[in-house]
C-alpha cells in the first residue's frame, strides 16, 4: 500500500470490500501452513477480518463502513503508529496476491474511501509452481519443512499404480452426446433478467507467469523426428504445465523456437518416465544464454575496432570540444605520473582524453593484454561514458594499491558504478571520493585494533559469557636506554656466574 502522507489513511475514511469467491477448508489451510509464516499471523487476522465482512456463503460488495472498525477488530491504536503497522499487512497481503488496495474518489465529494479487494490463496499446485513465493516461504521455513509441507498436501497414489506405465483412455461422454438443446427458440426474457441480475464487476484476474508464447505446434514442427526423446516431446501436446514451463525458461532467457528444440533434444532434460527435468532445462538454458551473451559482446568490440578505423582514415581535420572541470572536482596526480603535469592539467586530461590514450600514461611500455581487454568491454559493452571510465583508472591503476590491479576488482567496482547511475565525470569524483572515506576509515579501525593488545581475547570473551579462556599476557615494553650503563661489580658478579655454569656443565 502506496500512502504518500499518513493523513490521507486515518481511521476516519471509509472503505467498503470485494470478494467473489468462498474459502475452503484448503484455502485455510494454506493460509495457516504456507501464507502465514511468510507474511506474520497478524497479516493473516486482517484478511480473516476482511473476508468476514461480507456474509458467509455470499459474494460481492460489504456495506461501506469506517476504518474506526478495523483499527477496534485488530485491537490497533488509532494513531500514528497503528496507521503505519496496518499499512505495513495491507502491503504484505497485497506482495503475496491476496490483497489488492485501491484509493476510490468520488465525483461530488472532496473526501476519498479504499476498497479492499481480496484474492483467494492459491492452490498447493499453484502456489508450488510459483518460484518466488516458493523461495520466500524458504527463506523463512527453511528448505526441508518446504518439501515436507508440499508432501503434506497431496494424497499419494496406491501403491499398486506406482512405478507402472498404464494406458490411459478417456472415456467421458461429452455434453451434446448426452444433452440436446433447443436452439431454435430464443427466450429474450431470460437473457435479459440474466444480464439484469449478474455481478457489475468480476475479480481481477491473477498476475500470470511471463511466457515466449511459442505454442506446440512450432515446437513439434521443428523438433528431429529421429530424436530419441520426440516421444516425450509429443506429450507435452496435452500437458499445458510442462509447456508453460518451457516457455517461461525461453522468456527468461531470450530463447527463439530452434533453441528450445536443442535444448529439448538433449539427453538429460527428461526423466525415464518422461517428465520434464526443469531445473536441468534452466541449467543448459543459462550456459547458452551466457555463450550467445559472450559472443554478441565479442562482436560488438569487432564491429567497433572496425569503426574506428574506418573514422580515423576517413577523419578531417574537425577541433574536438574540450570540456573544462571545476576546481571542486579535482583529484590529486597519481605518483606514477608526479612532475610530468600539475593538478589542473591531470583533470583535464582525464576529463577530455579517450580511456585508451589516458590509460598508456601510467605504463612506461605497453599496456598489459587484460587490463586492455577488461577496459574494451567496459567502453564497447557496458557503455561508460569516457570520462567515468577515466576516473575509474585512476581509482585503480592511479591510487597505488597493488592489490587492487585485478580482474575482480575491477568488475566489482564497475557493477557498482552501474548500479548507481555514475554516468558523469563528476558523479564518477564523488563517488571515488565516497570509496577513499570508506577505505580510510577501515584501515583506521584496524590500526586502532592492532595497535591495543588484548582487544581480540577481550571481543572473544564478551561473545562467550564475558570471561575470557586465554590468560593476559604481559607485553615487554621498551624502556629506552635507561639501565644501559652496569657497574662493575655487577659485570664481575655476573662473569663468576657465567663461570660457575661453565664449571657445572
Amino acid at each position: 500500500m502506496r500512502i504518500g502522507n499518513l493523513l490521507q489513511f486515518t481511521e476516519h475514511h471509509r472503505y467498503y470490500i470485494f470478494r467473489d469467491f468462498s474459502l475452503s477448508s484448503l484455502d485455510y489451510k494454506m493460509m495457516s501452513l504456507i501464507y502465514q509464516p511468510m507474511i506474520g499471523a497478524f497479516a493473516i487476522a486482517f484478511y480473516q477480518q476482511l473476508y468476514h465482512g461480507i456474509t458467509e456463503g455470499t459474494s460481492g460488495y460489504s456495506t461501506i463502513e469506517s476504518q474506526r472498525k478495523l483499527f477496534l477488530g485488530l485491537g490497533l491504536d488509532m494513531n500514528e503508529r497503528g496507521r503505519k503497522y496496518l499499512i505495513e499487512q495491507a502491503s504484505r497481503l497485497e506482495a503475496v496476491g491476496l490483497l489488492q488496495t485501491s484509493r476510490v474518489g468520488m465525483p461530488d465529494q472532496a473526501d476519498i474511501m479504499y476498497e479492499y479487494e481480496l484474492s483467494q490463496p492459491l492452490s498447493p499446485a499453484e502456489f508450488f509452481r510459483n518460484q518466488h513465493l516458493t523461495l520466500l516461504l524458504r527463506d523463512k521455513i527453511g528448505k526441508y519443512a518446504v518439501i515436507s509441507l508440499r508432501e503434506s498436501f497431496g494424497a499419494q497414489e496406491p501403491d499398486e499404480l506406482a512405478q507402472k506405465k498404464l494406458t490411459k483412455e478417456n472415456i467421458s461422454v461429452p455434453f451434446y452426446e448426452l444433452f440436446q438443446l433447443n436452439t431454435q427458440s430464443v427466450d429474450q426474457e431470460l437473457e435479459q433478467a440474466l444480464t439484469e441480475v449478474a455481478p457489475t464487476r468480476q475479480a481481477a484476474p491473477r498476475a500470470q507467469l511471463e511466457t515466449a508464447g511459442i505454442p506446440y505446434g512450432e515446437i513439434i514442427l521443428r523438433f528431429p523426428r529421429n530424436s530419441a526423446n520426440r516421444s516425450y516431446v509429443e506429450r507435452m501436446r496435452g500437458n499445458n504445465e510442462q509447456l508453460s514451463q518451457v516457455n517461461y525458461v525461453a522468456y527468461k532467457y531470450n530463447l527463439s523456437v530452434a533453441d528450445v528444440c536443442r535444448l529439448l533434444d538433449e539427453d538429460g532434460i527428461f526423466a525415464s518416465n518422461g517428465d520434464l527435468i526443469v531445473d536441468e532445462l534452466q541449467l543448459r538454458a543459462n550456459q547458452l544464454y551466457r555463450q550467445d551473451k559472450k559472443r554478441e559482446g565479442e562482436r560488438q568490440r569487432t564491429l567497433a575496432r572496425v569503426q574506428a578505423a574506418s573514422d580515423q582514415s576517413n577523419e578531417t581535420e574537425e577541433e574536438l570540444v574540450e570540456f573544462g572541470v571545476q576546481e571542486e572536482y579535482y583529484l590529486l596526480v597519481p605518483s606514477q605520473l608526479a612532475g610530468r603535469c600539475d593538478v589542473q592539467q591531470y583533470n583535464m586530461l582525464m576529463r577530455n582524453e579517450p580511456h585508451t590514450r589516458f590509460m598508456q600514461r601510467f605504463f612506461p611500455g605497453a599496456v598489459p593484454d587484460w587490463i586492455e581487454r577488461s577496459f574494451e568491454r567496459i567502453d564497447l559493452n557496458y557503455k561508460l561514458p569516457a570520462p567515468v571510465i577515466n576516473v575509474l583508472i585512476h581509482y585503480v591503476i592511479g591510487m597505488n594499491d597493488a592489490q587492487r590491479v585485478t580482474k575482480t576488482f575491477v568488475e566489482a567496482v564497475v557493477s557498482n558504478m552501474l548500479v548507481k547511475q555514475v554516468d558523469t565525470f563528476e558523479k564518477a569524483v564523488l563517488y571515488v571520493r565516497e570509496q577513499a572515506e570508506v577505505e580510510a576509515d577501515k584501515e583506521r579501525r584496524n590500526a586502532r585494533a592492532a595497535g591495543q593488545p588484548g582487544t581480540r581475547s577481550t571481543a572473544r570473551g564478551n561473545t562467550r559469557g564475558g570471561i575470557s579462556r586465554k590468560p593476559s599476557i604481559p607485553i615487554v615494553q621498551d624502556e629506552g636506554a635507561e639501565g644501559a650503563a652496569i657497574s662493575p661489580e655487577k659485570l664481575e658478579q655476573m662473569r663468576r656466574l657465567a663461570r660457575k655454569l661453565d664449571g657445572k656443565g
